[in-house]
């Protein structure tokens, strides 16, 4: 999920950089935010499709990561409006127990560290197991990465690679354990129809 709906958004950039070199067995597919109208409670009685979408392309994936911009020291006004839209109908929340990363760029020093704390922070919220480390703060240079993905700097290509591997490695440990829930409750299942 890129949180920036910019044309020439390094973010987006960024994201298809983490596509490019995620490992094998592992797709990574953009679950897009900008048709997504500003939410208002006044639509949770009869959710849009196009929020219906949204929160069904969550669902429908192992983890998100979220690459985000810093607008004045915070996330987008687009992102915390999809963010809204996730959260919503109450008791439906798509972020609850899903393995969830945050990283972004951004041309300056600090490089999105104020956006990923305000959005690690509603994440936590959401009860989203959260990637703690590595940290994903990029300092974007020019060229740095390409229309395509492409990463021109060594470092930040086997950064973006480690901190993919932490990634796979956590949402491994979420699926291992839904998996062993699974088992329990059937295993329990089977146990009270024998009884």
């Amino acid at each position: 999920m890129v949180g920036s709906i910019s044309s020439t958004s390094i973010n987006r950039r960024l994201a298809r950089a983490l596509a490019r070199l995620a490992p094998a067995g592992v797709e990574l597919v953009e679950i897009p935010i900008k048709d997504l109208p500003f939410y208002s409670p006044d639509h949770d009685a009869d959710f849009p499709q196009v929020a219906r979408d949204f929160k069904q392309a969550i669902a429908d994936v192992d983890g998100v990561i979220i690459v985000t911009p810093e607008y004045s020291r915070s996330i987008p006004g687009v992102l915390k409006n999809a963010l809204d839209w996730s959260a919503r109908p109450y008791g439906q929340a798509s972020f609850d127990h899903k393995p969830t990363a945050v990283i972004g760029t951004s041309g300056g020093p600090i490089s999105t560290a104020a956006a990923q704390q305000h959005l690690k922070a509603i994440l936590s919220h959401y009860n989203a197991p959260t990637l703690g480390q590595p940290e994903g703060y990029i300092q974007s240079t020019p060229g740095l990465f390409g229309v395509d993905g492409a990463v021109s700097n060594e470092g930040t290509a086997a950064f973006l690679t480690s901190y993919l591997a932490a990634f796979t490695a956590l949402i491994a440990r979420y699926v291992d354990t839904a998996d062993a829930a699974a088992g329990d409750a059937a295993a329990e299942d089977a146990d009270s129809d024998a009884a």
